[in-house]
């Protein structure tokens, strides 16, 4: 069917003529290749996008499952240490009560760096606390005061050894084992003392040792498994 235009005079006046319209039909097909190429190029950025997305979903899947993997070996891990009673505890940081000689000590600057009166690194200093079935030894570095004579930062630590008394192990909240147990210091028959274990799924520790002698102490560390024996 042809195409027509009406128009008018210029003037406004005069009859109407009808001039026909002839499409530019080399205009019309520019337009139509141009919009074949823009939803392609359109086409091609959705698919990327699609792609980049799939790959961001594996990945995040695939680093969950070996995250819950990783955490039910863990928890395994600590499982056995607790059936077996074998694990060893080296910790990397001392929290003794922050007094004011503690504190009077640390502005002297004689903590180790990165320390506070309150926090001080142990990292590099030897301590222990063992559990081989039903005894348990340790060694752990004492800062704080004593209520009955000695140093602030005395070279006698804790120190014990043996079959402790009243021992208590418990699974807690959240896969975390509670142990709690009394003993008698190793040089000396006088004092005793309490000592709590916090042992966390990740088998980081913290311990608390409370003394009829000394200002209570806590440990920061990590726990390991120990070889059991025949």
């Amino acid at each position: 069917m042809a195409l027509h235009r009406l128009l008018k005079r210029k003037n406004g006046k005069g009859p109407r003529k009808i001039y026909p319209f002839k499409p530019n039909v080399k205009n019309w097909h520019v337009s139509l290749e141009m919009r074949i190429l823009n939803c392609q190029i359109f086409y091609e950025m959705a698919m990327k996008k699609i792609t980049i997305l799939s790959i961001m979903i594996l990945v995040l899947v695939s680093c969950g499952s070996s995250d819950l993997k990783s955490a039910r070996d863990i928890n395994k891990i600590l499982d056995e240490m607790m059936a077996n009673k074998a694990f060893q505890i080296a910790s990397s940081w001392a929290e003794p009560q922050v007094t004011l000689a503690m504190q009077q000590l640390d502005n002297a600057g004689l903590f180790p760096a990165g320390s506070t009166a309150g926090h001080i690194d142990i990292s590099s200093t030897v301590n222990y606390l063992k559990m081989e079935n039903d005894s348990v030894r340790a060694y752990l570095p004492f800062y704080g005061e004593r209520q009955f004579g000695g140093g602030y930062n005395n070279s006698e630590g804790i120190a014990f050894e043996g079959i402790p008394n009243d021992l208590q192990i418990e699974k807690g909240k959240k896969d975390a084992y509670d142990i709690r147990f009394n003993i008698r210091d190793k040089n000396s028959s006088v004092e005793r003392y309490q000592v709590y274990i916090k042992l966390f799924p990740n088998l980081t520790t913290a311990i608390t040792v409370n003394s009829n002698q000394r200002y209570s102490i806590r440990y920061k560390g990590n726990a390991t498994k120990l070889p059991i024996e025949n």
